[in-house]
């Protein structure tokens, strides 16, 4: 018996790495393996077939998971005056302008989305060598520059997410916690699938989405078949 404990290994016995599952089977059997004594959190990886190199193959953007991410969301606002104070008003965990500028540049990252007014990107923009690697700069294309900071706090709040292309034209999305009944990581899982096809840009060629897994913090990755993807009568109609 591995020291993950049995029912980790009654999960991985059945688990094939060679095999292509349908969503529905893979996301319970990342359920099933999520053995830790912390609610891991699931993940959906895609590799796109596209040249990132090239600007118009690259894909970013926001989605709201209809289940919400099963994470309380940090959001740090840039932000001065009223605009400001919608933003505490909405729930932002941390709001400042050069104050808070100067605290990330002295090492402190403890959230998980920046959010700007773009009139604070003159101050926000000397982050980028701090926020960019962490992917955490601001960026119009996925929403979080915006003079609507209260809604946009909120959106994030209640489980909105960003998403975007890697240099390997890989794509990682949270779709909740492996505490999440099978149905509710099946809507998210179809929210992302389906907002991920939607963002396919005009100049990609051949085999859109080439493979694609799903995972829990401390589990394997578990293979979805890409021609199945949208598979999901069962859950869907629950969820």
């Amino acid at each position: 018996m591995s020291n993950k404990g049995k029912r980790y290994d009654a999960a991985a016995a059945k688990y094939d790495r060679s095999k292509l599952y349908e969503p529905a089977e893979a996301l319970q059997l990342v359920k099933d393996m999520a053995a830790a004594k912390f609610d891991e959190t699931v993940e959906l990886s895609l590799l796109l077939g596209l040249d990132v190199r090239k600007a118009d193959q690259q894909v970013r953007g926001t989605v709201s998971l209809p289940k919400g991410t099963g994470k309380k969301m940090r959001v740090a606002v840039f932000a001065q005056a009223e605009r400001a104070r919608e933003a505490e008003e909405a729930g932002a965990d941390v709001v400042g302008d050069k104050d808070l500028a100067e605290r990330i540049e002295k090492g402190w990252t403890d959230f998980d989305i920046a959010i700007a007014t773009p009139d604070m990107m003159p101050v926000v923009g000397r982050l980028g060598k701090i926020l960019g690697p962490r992917g955490l700069m601001p960026n119009p294309k996925s929403g979080t520059v915006t003079t609507d900071v209260a809604k946009t706090v909120k959106e994030f709040k209640a489980g909105k997410i960003e998403y975007k292309t890697d240099r390997q034209a890989n794509v990682h999305a949270v779709i909740g916690k492996a505490s999440f009944p099978v149905e509710d990581l099946a809507a998210n899982y179809l929210t992302v699938v389906d907002e991920i096809l939607r963002a396919k840009p005009s100049a990609a060629k051949g085999k859109y989405i080439k493979s694609m897994a799903v995972s829990s913090t401390m589990s394997p990755g578990v293979r979805i078949d890409p021609t199945q993807a949208k598979k999901l009568e069962l859950a869907t109609a629950a969820g």
